[in-house]
């Protein structure tokens, strides 16, 4: 394949799959359709689920699409605001209730990583270094480039993440919607701009500027999702404002998300890399399996909502569990808090396990 026919490595370049903005066309409107179809079938989270098969299919198929890096940070900055508007004084007052939780998440994030190691080392032909930064439940980007910069193999690393948190995204929605009938509409999501005035998305437009150079700043993980979503909460706490995007932006946004997670199997030859694929996908169900088994636990101990707990144990995405929890209904600031502290637990902890443990058992 030629240079632009590889896909890209995450945090390296601009583009996601193939460059130029023929793809980037082709990949909205495969996506867009997806999220129509999937609207249409009344599926939770329709948008960026429709646009996520349906722009996996397109990449599998050989077909040129791409994700402009910036536009996916653009909207992922209108999901942190949105996701801000969810913290509430009496979401904020229950954070003590989630001590339990957190702990307990401690020990899953520990468990799951222990397990999907051992899963990958037995079926996978990868390094010790690879196994361990793709065990992670952490942020893809976060993991490829650590495990990178620690002599890992990033194509491998990336490949796990990747469809982990499609793995996720695809599974527990369509569960929500066949088991429980859960199903909504973006327009469910969003109660429309209708009381919004020009204070309210200058107060909104300002929450994502502000954010996102805070973020990047700080260099929190998951920045431009983190940072709006903080100043966004601080923002609806503090009574400067209750409004929310609109609807049409939500739903672009998601389709954007969506879109994006596809464009990342460009390239994938399914024929040579099946058993790869296999052994990340195995990882991602013992991950589900650890959030299944540890949130019953938790809820058991706290009497903690358990489709909260599960979705806050969830091993996908920050941006794509926040999103699932907005859509079902669950308390976005409990999803959110859980999964911040899963991302900063492994950003911290994950580099000092590994020099220590198995750079020590390498030596």
């Amino acid at each position: 394949m030629s240079g632009n026919d590889t896909p890209i490595k995450p945090g390296k370049k601009r583009i996601i799959g193939h460059e130029g903005w023929q793809p980037l066309a082709l990949a909205l409107a495969i996506g867009t359709a997806g999220g129509f179809v999937f609207d249409w079938l009344r599926m939770p989270l329709a948008w960026m689920l429709g646009a996520c098969v349906f722009s996996t299919v397109a990449a599998f198929l050989g077909l040129r699409v791409g994700m402009r890096v910036r536009l996916r940070q653009g909207m992922i900055i209108i999901l942190g605001v949105l996701l801000g508007s969810g913290f509430t004084p009496e979401l904020v007052q229950r954070l003590g209730e989630w001590a339990v939780s957190l702990c307990v998440l401690t020990g899953m994030t520990m468990t799951g990583a222990t397990l999907c190691y051992a899963w990958l080392r037995r079926v996978t032909d990868w390094d010790k270094v690879t196994c361990y930064f793709a065990a992670m439940p952490g942020g893809l980007n976060d993991m490829t480039i650590m495990g990178g910069a620690m002599g890992g193999q990033e194509r491998a690393i990336a490949l796990a993440h990747a469809l982990r948190i499609l793995t996720v995204v695809l599974t527990i929605p369509v569960w929500y919607r066949l088991v429980n009938g859960a199903q909504t509409s973006v327009l469910t999501m969003v109660h429309g701009p209708t009381g919004n005035d020009w204070k309210d998305y200058a107060i909104l437009i300002a929450c994502g500027v502000i954010g996102a150079v805070l973020g990047r700043l700080l260099r929190l993980p998951a920045s431009f999702m983190m940072g709006p979503m903080i100043v966004s909460a601080i923002a609806h706490l503090g009574g400067f404002t209750n409004s929310q995007p609109p609807g049409f932006l939500v739903a672009a946004a998601q389709v954007v998300v969506g879109t994006g997670i596809g464009c990342r199997f460009v390239g994938t030859n399914f024929d040579r890399l099946h058993k790869e694929m296999a052994a990340s996908i195995g990882a991602a169900f013992i991950l589900i399996a650890c959030a299944v088994g540890f949130a019953e636990i938790t809820h058991a101990l706290t009497g903690l909502n358990l489709d909260a707990t599960v979705l806050s144990y969830a091993p996908g995405g920050f941006a794509e569990m926040s999103l699932i929890g907005l859509a079902l209904g669950i308390e976005i600031a409990m999803v959110a808090t859980h999964h911040l502290f899963r991302l900063f637990l492994i950003i911290i902890t994950g580099p000092i396990v590994f020099r220590t443990i198995l750079r020590r058992a390498r030596r």
